[in-house]
């Protein structure tokens, strides 16, 4: 089972939905999502059952994100180019790509993953200290991940017409 593969299958990303992500605007506030999950979660000290809004608004803004901004004008950002290599990562099947790459992506998931055991434990029995730790221990293997990202899509945006495409 491919959880990227899977993700993007949640997520209905297409290739227009993709083009619009690629906007650094798209990207940037998408690292909001998982704070603003975590607080829908943590309103149900306050709210009870109430907090079920603001978490489904949260899965909302989640699903949203990459469809609310408009393509970018340019596509040399790192932002932009870390989409696109998230899209190469995703077509390894059909265009496979360097070991390196691969294994290093792998890598960064689990330690990504890793960091959902104290959060979600955190959140369990309202440990703000953990929460946070787990958040942190989330969040910065995927912005490393998406720096590898750019890394992949500058060594592979030669090699299927439909790479060097999405650069403007």
């Amino acid at each position: 089972m491919d959880l990227f593969k899977l993700a993007e299958r949640s997520m209905s990303m297409d290739d227009t939905t993709w083009m619009r992500h690629a906007n650094p605007l798209s990207v940037w506030t998408r690292f909001s999502c998982l704070p603003l999950i975590i607080l829908a979660i943590w309103s149900r000290v306050w709210l009870s059952w109430w907090a079920l809004v603001p978490l489904a608004l949260a899965l909302l803004w989640t699903w949203a994100n990459p469809r609310v901004f408009p393509p970018p004008a340019r596509t040399d950002s790192w932002a932009s180019l870390g989409t696109f290599g998230e899209r190469v990562f995703l077509n390894r099947k059909a265009v496979p790509i360097p070991a390196h790459h691969e294994r290093w992506a792998f890598v960064l998931m689990g330690l990504s993953m890793l960091g959902l055991i104290p959060m979600v434990w955190g959140l369990w029995v309202l440990d703000v200290p953990l929460t946070l730790l787990g958040l942190v221990t989330v969040v910065l293997p995927k912005v490393w991940f998406v720096d590898r990202m750019v890394w992949l899509y500058q060594d592979m945006q030669d090699s299927h017409p439909d790479y060097a495409g999405w650069r403007r």
